[in-house]
């Protein structure tokens, strides 16, 4: 019988980040009972304890800390059922797709693991500061109701 090996990933892989910022979602969500307690709630008070506001990308309108909630959300989805699903839900967006595209070198000019390894740079960043933020949105929710001191 052919065991397989144990898998160590390290702690700076992508799929790491991606499981942390996926398991700081879903802890959010099973935290978060009624979201709806987190409509018209600012984000501010994020800023005190040195972060920056997370909803800098939500529309000045939207940014409170239940449309910030439905982003983190979306943004889990996104991870775990590809990004064509993605795009099928939001075909506003392909404008900003193809903004992208065309500001890439074409691949024949450029070394590709270079290219590798600036995005995925680029993914373990944001992945990083979403985990951070989905923690943040968490503690918020818990002080929001009372329970501030539970389960930190």
């Amino acid at each position: 019988m052919m065991q397989m090996p144990e898998l160590h990933i390290p702690k700076n892989s992508l799929f790491t980040a991606m499981n942390r910022f996926i398991g700081a979602v879903n802890n959010m969500d099973q935290t978060v009972m009624v979201p709806s307690l987190l409509r018209d709630v600012p984000l501010d008070d994020d800023k005190r304890q040195g972060e920056r506001e997370p909803g800098r990308y939500l529309q000045e309108a939207e940014a409170d800390m239940y449309a910030y909630y439905t982003q983190l959300k979306s943004i889990r989805n996104d991870i775990e059922w590809g990004v064509v699903r993605a795009e099928e839900k939001r075909p506003k967006e392909k404008h900003l797709v193809t903004e992208t595209a065309r500001t890439e070198p074409d691949s024949e000019d450029v070394d590709l693991e270079q290219l590798l390894q600036y995005h995925l740079k680029g993914l373990h960043c944001v992945l990083s500061k979403l985990t951070s933020q989905a923690n943040n949105l968490t503690n918020r929710y818990k002080q929001e109701i009372g329970i501030a001191g539970w389960g930190q």
